[in-house]
């Protein structure tokens, strides 16, 4: 059985002076937090959608790391991955990749042990598929 995960944005103007809040309701993590194009193309405090895409890949790497090395009889002491979303902005902007770095402490197991089971976490992980996955739109004008 399958389960439904959300977030909410809203959005007031042009692209350029407009802003606008997003909230996690379920999680109650974000409520109203807010995003602009200060924000998501400059330095101006708030968050943007490749902050969270990068948060959420990071987080559902050491996850899917954790639970693929204890599969293979390790238990990790310590994960930590830092997602870094690329943005290139020729012809338009645009999301053009993901690297992820982590650092673990995994007793036990040897490096190249280690490569093969972080390089199958990387394809394996949910939001690393999800990437690659359709997505469907209702679109309703009010």
């Amino acid at each position: 059985m399958g389960f439904k995960r959300y977030a909410t944005a809203h959005w007031e103007g042009d692209l350029k002076s407009g802003q606008g809040r997003m909230s996690t309701p379920q999680s109650g993590l974000f409520d109203a937090t807010r995003y602009s194009f200060n924000t998501r193309f400059g330095e101006e405090k708030g968050t943007n959608p490749e902050e969270l895409l990068a948060a959420a890949h990071a987080g559902c790497y050491s996850m899917a790391l954790g639970f693929i090395l204890n599969n293979a009889g390790y238990t990790a002491t310590r994960i930590d991955t830092r997602a870094e979303v690329l943005m290139e902005t020729s012809p338009g902007p645009h999301a053009a990749g993901v690297h992820l770095v982590v650092t673990a402490t995994v007793p036990g197991i040897d490096a190249a042990g280690f490569a093969a089971i972080a390089a199958n976490a990387k394809e394996n992980c949910v939001i690393s598929k999800a990437l690659a996955i359709p997505v469907s739109l209702d679109a309703t004008l009010l």
